[in-house]
């Protein structure tokens, strides 16, 4: 299922965030996973994620009114990521991307988290 994909490239960002994922980690997250294709899947978003990730830091930086990126809360910050990369780099339709991150972050965050996410990804994607 694609959403254990996507849980598991979550995880694999948001370990990023704190420090630099080895290889051994991606093995580590993506091995629960039974399909071939979901690994593909969470390995892809992953590495597109790492590829930008300083692209898509100046995206989420632009649209944070006065609130510096370093103070959004990780996880959060964490499923945005995911969410821009699938919707621009893998061609997701982004009402499915953001469907499935809130519930992600339902599942992993805060309970105002999601509201969070939804806005700043709408504030994103309004000219994308």
């Amino acid at each position: 299922m694609r959403r254990e994909a996507r849980e598991s490239a979550f995880k694999l960002i948001f370990e990023t965030l704190f420090k630099n994922s080895e290889e051994e980690t991606v093995i580590e997250v993506t091995s629960p996973l039974k399909k071939e294709e979901d690994k593909e899947f969470c390995e892809k978003l992953f590495s597109l994620y790492n590829e930008h990730r300083e692209e898509l830091e100046k995206i989420i930086q632009e649209k944070l009114q006065n609130f510096d990126i370093s103070r959004v809360f990780r996880v959060d910050l964490a499923l945005t990521y995911l969410a821009l990369t699938e919707i621009m780099y893998v061609g997701t339709p982004k009402a499915v991307v953001i469907n499935e991150v809130l519930e992600i972050a339902k599942k992993y965050s805060t309970f105002k988290s999601s509201k969070f996410i939804n806005g700043l990804l709408s504030a994103i994607m309004e000219n994308k």
